[in-house]
């Protein structure tokens, strides 16, 4: 309990809906509060889009910048037309491809949307998430949900309902376990407003997927440059992110100069005193033997390394570890944006 806040926990089934729980929490929701819940790709901080009152609770709860615009959830298509004054044929084509998805699209917003949800921009985020109980809870509320990561702003985020108890407990009305997310990573966030759409934060909607749809498609610079964008259009785009309490060391180059790179290295930080941990996949867990080591998945199955990094990032945490060496992986496709949030958690980057 913090503020006065006493947040319920509740478990819901997303095979098995307890739709008594949904309409507590859109109770909750229409009343101007906090609810927590899963979506495919994190947990979200969610509260109505409508009600300045209650999207202030959002950046309050997370210690979350002002200028850091926020996206808003929906449950049908057709809300897009009531949000986005402008819905281009292309966006059309996104929505009819990866809707209900972790595809989050920027249009010019209509006034129904304040400058709270939006960072004072005349655009707004807008997506159509596939997990059950985040659809159930958007129908019942009746009322598009503004929906950050549910985490303490710049730490990792929140892919399991404990995650987000460590985080915002005290400071939510309501947490839904729903289970682990199983992308792990936010939603790709694309620009819709220019000829050419592009990449503002890479996500599960990889960039060949949309020119697989639309032909074209690029990436904002500052993901190219790994730079901060000065007027953020997205979530993500400016401040650090997604870092532990550890300081994270990135290794590029050919795997086996990283690793033999990384054992050098852990041995000289034991050496100094501090606890090394060493964030390791299915090709190499073998290289660290007689080291702390937390495998995250298989590079030949992108997936399993985003659905398990954040969580990753937090477990290292937990154990006490004060730096975390890193893999990096190929940066096509999903890996790009695996990539993204390895660099933007990374303290430091060692090119080998």
């Amino acid at each position: 309990m913090e503020n006065g806040i006493i947040t319920k926990i509740v478990k819901v089934d997303p095979e098995n809906i307890d739709y008594n729980i949904i309409k507590e929490a859109a109770d909750i929701i229409n009343r101007g509060g906090l609810v927590v819940f899963p979506t495919e790709t994190v947990y979200g901080i969610g509260a109505d889009a409508l009600n300045d009152a209650a999207v202030d609770k959002i950046f309050k709860a997370k210690g979350r910048p002002q200028d850091n615009p926020l996206i808003v959830h929906i449950a049908e298509l057709d809300e897009l037309y009531c949000l986005a004054s402008e819905v281009p044929k292309k966006a059309e084509l996104l929505a009819e491809r990866f809707w209900p998805g972790p595809l989050t699209m920027i249009l010019y917003k209509r006034k129904i949307l304040s400058d709270k949800i939006t960072a004072g921009l005349n655009t707004a985020a807008i997506r159509l998430p596939v997990n059950k109980i985040a659809l159930a809870l958007i129908r019942e509320s009746k009322k598009p949900i503004a929906a950050p990561s549910a985490n303490t702003s710049g730490s990792p985020s929140p892919t399991e309902a404990s995650h987000v108890i460590e985080d915002l407990m005290g400071k939510v009305d309501m947490i839904i376990d729903g289970g682990s997310t199983y992308i792990g990573l936010e939603s790709t966030v694309v620009d819709m407003t220019g000829d050419i759409p592009m990449i503002l934060r890479p996500g599960g909607v990889t960039l060949e997927d949309i020119i697989s749809v639309l032909g074209e498609c690029t990436y904002d610079p500052s993901i190219i440059k790994s730079e901060e964008a000065i007027i953020p259009k997205s979530p993500g785009q400016k401040y650090r992110h997604y870092s532990p309490k550890a300081k994270v060391i990135l290794y590029k180059g050919h795997i086996e100069k990283v690793a033999e790179k990384i054992n050098e290295d852990y041995d000289k930080l034991t050496l100094k005193g501090l606890k090394a941990g060493i964030m390791s996949t299915v090709q190499t867990r073998e290289l660290y033997k007689g080291k702390v080591n937390i495998c995250i998945g298989d590079r030949t199955k992108l997936l399993t390394i985003s659905s398990n990094l954040f969580k990753g990032l937090r477990d290292f945490d937990h154990m006490g570890i004060d730096v975390i060496l890193a893999e990096a992986v190929d940066e096509k496709g999903l890996g790009k944006a695996i990539m993204n949030r390895l660099g933007k958690s990374a303290g430091e980057i060692i090119e080998v």
